[in-house]
């Protein structure tokens, strides 16, 4: 599931909709569940998440609501990255604990630019990552087809990877990449000790270390340190300002001083030296200022969520269904179950229309052969479901699906 793919779907009118002819084209059978999906998500009451994509122009712009206590709005606009885009790169290499770090408009770029970086200081440009990564599921083989570099994967597994991969590796690198937390696999993420041992076992072999950090935000409970102690691990970082904190795009790469003015040169060069961003850079801090600092909340209620879909799916009766990881590692997880996804979603669809409240908000993928695979998010608005309203919850869309 591609973050680019779901915030590509469009607002639709709400309400219920026949489920598609199954003769029709597959990508215009899935542009009407994404608009479906949409309106139902838009329409719902009760959510466990609401990403601010699916709102309307009028509910993003007043995200900016309040935005003088952010930044001094009097000052001149940015231009091509400095004023309160500046203000922003401080802050976040500030959180990070790093001497600096760069906006950039995209992850993907962001990402190509610190590798490419590091290939050119180490005289390596084999970057060794998780076939599960981001750059390698999502990226269009960017990595090979567009920054000179080449990626190897340590494993393909829906895990970690380890320390033994990583020095037991049957060619040198010059970088290592680590996703934390590791999506595609449930927003896996490893323990304090096989992390640091990770990052020991690169150094070993000479390779720096970049850590994708999209979603580095909310890993601060599952490892109890703080942002600064776990970005300290690697020679690199990059953070997004829109997947946790609501922003509306971009990121940061976040490192060395002099591997962050590279980068910036590399940036102008891929063009994402923009004329202005204020907008963009305006909700990244409204992002550090009021969504930040609720995320620890949102993964202690996450693992609530999760306690009460796998005790009330077993309940209903559905055998092998599954809620990975058990206990969540962060604020997002996955739900498994033994059916067909569109058996599941056309359930989850018919609840949110028909009673307001919508369980599950993501699509459903083949897991494989008869199973089922979605994500959960939790969210402000997740906040106030109890376990009891998920138990209700889950007997409902198990109603309707087995029926």
């Amino acid at each position: 599931m591609s973050d680019t793919a779901e915030q590509e779907e469009r607002a639709a009118p709400a309400g219920p909709e026949a489920p598609p002819a199954q003769d029709e084209p597959a990508e215009q059978r899935d542009g009407r569940s994404r608009e479906r999906r949409v309106a139902a998500l838009r329409g719902a009451r009760r959510v466990l998440a609401r990403p601010g994509f699916v709102t309307t122009l009028r509910e993003r712009i007043a995200l900016l609501d309040g935005a003088e206590e952010l930044y001094d709005l009097d000052e001149p606009s940015d231009m091509y990255g400095n004023g309160v885009v500046e203000a922003l790169e401080e802050r976040t290499a500030a959180l990070l604990g790093t001497e600096a770090a760069a906006f950039f408009p995209t992850g993907t770029m962001a990402q190509q630019v610190a590798l490419r970086c590091w290939a050119g200081r180490t005289g390596n440009p084999v970057v060794a990552l998780h076939g599960l990564g981001h750059p390698e599921q999502h990226e269009r083989n960017a990595f090979s087809r567009g920054g000179g570099l080449h990626p190897v994967r340590l494993t393909d597994a829906p895990r970690p990877p380890t320390a033994d991969e990583v020095r037991g590796f049957e060619e040198p690198f010059g970088a290592l990449m680590l996703e934390l937390p590791l999506r595609e696999a449930g927003y896996l993420l490893p323990t304090w000790e096989e992390l640091t041992e990770v990052v020991e076992a690169a150094r070993e072999r000479d390779a720096v270390v970049h850590f994708d950090g999209a979603r580095l935000w909310e890993c601060t409970v599952h490892f109890g340190r703080p942002l600064a102690e776990i970005a300290g691990l690697a020679d690199s970082v990059y953070v997004s300002f829109y997947k946790s904190l609501k922003g509306y795009g971009g990121g940061a790469l976040a490192g060395p001083r002099t591997l962050v003015e590279e980068a910036k040169a590399w940036r102008h060069r891929y063009g994402g030296q923009v004329f202005q961003q204020f907008p963009t850079a305006l909700s990244a801090l409204a992002g550090l200022e009021r969504e930040l600092p609720r995320l620890p909340s949102y993964v202690a209620h996450a693992r609530v969520v999760a306690a009460a879909l796998r005790a009330s799916l077993a309940a209903a009766g559905l055998p092998w269904a599954r809620v990975h990881p058990a206990v969540p590692h962060t604020h997002e997880f996955q739900v498994w179950l033994p059916c067909d996804p569109d058996a599941a979603s056309e359930a989850a669809l018919r609840q949110a229309e028909e009673t307001g409240t919508m369980l599950f908000s993501q699509p459903w993928d083949a897991g494989g052969p008869g199973i089922a695979l979605t994500e959960v998010s939790v969210g402000e608005s997740g906040l106030e479901w109890t376990a009891d309203d998920v138990r209700a919850a889950v007997a409902d869309f198990a109603a309707r699906l087995t029926a």
